[in-house]
């Protein structure tokens, strides 16, 4: 079942189509990534999903019905540029978003206490919030987004300042939330964030959707026919053996004294041929296919969106 569905969405500012009859489904309780180079209008539809401007046309479907104002209260969004008022004291403000989302004062105290431990910033509830650094401020801000428990989690950029740690930190609270029952937006450029994440994504750019789809179909669709094969024996015997059918050989070394060989299939040739030639020159251990990185499909993708929309 999907939470979310838009259909046909175009929205245009003076001179400007922001959107172009853009669709995309997401799935009830996953996380789905929405992509797309700096300008390419993502901001907007995620304004218009969360009501703050309306399309010119196109619907958006929220839990089976139109999408109304009504249906902010169970969404969370946690905006790229951020904004806490520096003056308040921190559990005083957090208490103040709480309320707002209808939390009773009770009920908002507990919750934002259990998160305050959780991200290890309970002894900054009483400092304000220009003490903060960066980090502690994006987890404050994280907690008020989440909080009041909404069916739909937007993050854009939610990374973005955190180091290592509290970068997965974040990502493993995503993935709670998800677990849950929570069904999360996640809009970043970290591709790499995207593979551990999402199930789905849609990559607009130019106010169009260029790509959609399954993340793990989308890498494979975009392997163009990489595999690793590990074995044992002499390296260049397999790569002699493989000259004719396959090109762009890698070898680097494999657990257990193996070596490990990276090719391309040429386009007249199989993975049956492969290991055909491969059997009676080493002993093969393992064969997997190498998937397309999602930066390296970002960078093509775009790169051919933008390359027709000049030609055009």
């Amino acid at each position: 079942m999907n939470l979310l569905t838009v259909e046909n969405v175009t929205k245009a500012y003076t001179g400007h189509k922001a959107l172009d009859n853009v669709s995309l489904e997401v799935p009830e309780g996953t996380v789905y990534g929405l992509l797309g180079p700096n300008g390419a209008g993502k901001t907007t539809l995620i304004r218009i999903i969360n009501h703050i401007t309306a399309p010119d046309s196109g619907i958006v479907t929220f839990n089976g019905h139109p999408l109304t104002a009504d249906d902010v209260e169970h969404i969370g969004y946690l905006p790229e540029e951020r904004g806490l008022y520096k003056k308040m004291k921190v559990g005083e403000q957090a208490l103040f978003f709480a309320r707002l989302k209808g939390l009773s004062r009770a009920d908002a105290t507990r919750r934002l206490k259990e998160w305050f431990d959780r991200f290890d910033i309970g002894s900054w509830w009483g400092k304000k919030v220009e003490e903060l650094s960066k980090g502690m401020a994006q987890k404050v801000q994280f907690i008020i987004t989440v909080l009041h428990r909404p069916k739909l989690l937007i993050f854009d950029e939610p990374f973005s300042g955190f180091d290592p740690i509290n970068a997965n930190l974040l990502r493993d609270e995503i993935l709670r939330l998800r677990d849950e029952g929570s069904t999360v937006i996640f809009s970043t450029h970290n591709m790499a964030s995207v593979e551990e994440l999402c199930a789905n994504i849609t990559l607009i750019n130019r106010g169009h959707n260029i790509l959609t789809g399954n993340v793990d179909d989308i890498r494979r669709r975009f392997s163009d026919g990489r595999y690793d094969i590990t074995f044992e024996g002499d390296p260049r015997v397999l790569m002699n053996a493989l000259q004719n059918i396959a090109s762009e050989f890698d070898v680097t070394e494999a657990p257990k004294g193996r070596s490990s060989l990276r090719l391309l299939i040429n386009d007249d040739s199989t993975l049956r041929d492969v290991i055909s030639a491969a059997n009676p020159a080493v002993a093969i251990a393992g064969i997997n296919e190498v998937m397309a990185s999602m930066n390296d499909i970002f960078i093509r993708t775009v790169g051919s969106s933008d390359a027709t929309a000049v030609e055009n």
